[in-house]
């Protein structure tokens, strides 16, 4: 690389020019819904953009792989998803009773594979004009340093001893960033979910076709599922980190009450997942983080994808801003300006995950029989899945919805922690 250097200022510090052919206006690391979505962002807004992922793709994703309302309204133009089913009928359980289903003549939301998925995703940003390069893993970014020609430049270490550079980078490395360890990002929120993807004969996939079924588990906060993709069912637990031997044993229990105890997985997988602090930081100089990378998603469901789509939009939009700043000043302008954007939009949706969290790990038998026996609650649902609207919108809109929250919020607050078993749902909430 040719350099011209100088000497000027009272401090007579040492700069470098570097040829902008040798930099990318910007870099993202980590190519899963976040990453794909943040280089389709930038490319398409003309930069120079080049997609590093450590992994050959397509590549298998621990994920339920539901896509809800939000994540199609998020997906770029001409994008087609991948369906493997679509859901218009769920069955909900309150640890293996009271069992009811509930159907829609419209599509819920629908299912995909999330190597597939992930796969075009990237695609359709290499078609934008990213350049995508795999088997690249990333050990570390740095802003300061010999590896560093200048103040606007980011220098992105390899695995290989190979070094990338960039006017900005995205990190969508997922919930073990370490892009986001660079950044600072913390957690206040760790769960830990376990999947098997279960190949089924054909009797027992049509039976399950068009219909998911979601469990409210035996653990505070916890819920398994089941997820048909044609000849395989995902079926998954979720549950707070540190219940690793309770969360194994509710799946195993629920595999074997649904009757697929006898199918061998074709894979078992553990992922966790992280919820960033309100407080977290989105930023370090000219670096951004998004999706899992930055601890966006929904706390209750565990919903990501759309959080990923989403924030991955942002974070490319607003690191073009970034890489055409010209100074540290404007670079932390615009990307406080992201980290706005992000809490204005998906940090509002967290913060009433948070509350509905909260009161489905004490009251999980309430929930139960609310969506299964009140209409409204479960129009509330189809809405929120189809993409009308977000709990935060049906808080914020709803005086009903609104007030009864908050009076759980109140009651949650007032009772102490520790309390008598839930009553048993009402007969309205049993299987019909």
């Amino acid at each position: 690389m040719r350099t011209r250097a100088w000497t000027t200022g009272r401090d007579r510090e040492r700069k470098h020019i570097v040829s902008s052919e040798n930099v990318w206006d910007v870099v993202v690391v980590g190519a899963g819904p976040a990453g794909a979505s943040a280089a389709y962002a930038a490319a398409v807004a003309g930069r120079r953009v080049l997609l590093l992922e450590k992994a050959d793709l397509p590549r298998y994703k621990t994920c339920g792989g539901g896509i809800i309302g939000p994540s199609r309204d998020a997906l770029p133009p001409g994008f087609e998803l991948p369906l493997r089913d679509r859901v218009h009928a769920v069955t909900f359980s309150l640890n293996g009773r009271f069992t009811r289903t509930r159907r829609s003549k419209r599509m819920l939301f629908g299912l995909v594979d999330r190597s597939e998925f992930d796969a075009r995703l990237v695609e359709h940003a290499r078609r934008a004009g990213a350049e995508v390069r795999t088997g690249a893993a990333v050990v570390r970014v740095e802003q300061h340093g010999a590896a560093v020609p200048d103040r606007r430049t980011v220098a992105v270490v390899l695995s290989d001893g190979g070094t990338v550079l960039a006017r900005a980078v995205v990190g969508a490395d997922g919930s073990a960033s370490r892009i986001g360890a660079h950044v600072g990002v913390r957690t206040d929120q760790v769960d830990l979910g376990l999947e098997a993807e279960i190949p089924v004969p054909p009797a027992v996939a049509e039976d399950w076709a068009g219909r998911v079924l979601i469990d409210w588990g035996p653990m505070p906060g916890s819920y398994g599922w089941v997820f048909p993709k044609g000849d395989t069912l995902t079926v998954g637990v979720i549950s707070a980190r540190g219940e690793g031997a309770a969360t194994k044993r509710y799946l195993d229990d629920f595999v074997a009450r649904l009757g697929l105890a006898g199918f061998e997985p074709a894979l078992s997988s553990g992922h966790l997942t992280r919820c960033r602090s309100e407080d977290s930081p989105l930023s370090r100089g000219r670096v951004v983080v998004c999706g899992d990378a930055a601890g966006l998603l929904e706390p209750w469901t565990r919903e990501g994808i759309s959080f990923a789509l989403r924030s991955g939009r942002l974070a490319g939009e607003w690191a073009v801003r970034i890489a055409e700043a010209h100074d540290a000043v404007e670079a932390r302008r615009q990307a406080l300006n992201y980290a706005f954007a992000v809490k204005s939009g998906l940090g509002v949706e967290m913060a009433v995950g948070r509350r509905m969290l909260a009161v489905f790990a004490r009251r999980p038998a309430l929930l139960h029989a609310a969506i299964t026996g009140l209409r409204p609650v479960w129009r509330a649902f189809t809405d929120v899945t189809r993409g009308a609207t977000t709990l935060a919108g049906i808080v914020r809109t709803n005086a009903v919805a609104r007030r009864a929250l908050e009076s759980l919020d109140r009651r949650e607050q007032a009772e102490p922690q520790e309390r008598a078993p839930e009553p048993e749902p009402e007969p309205a909430a049993r299987e019909r």
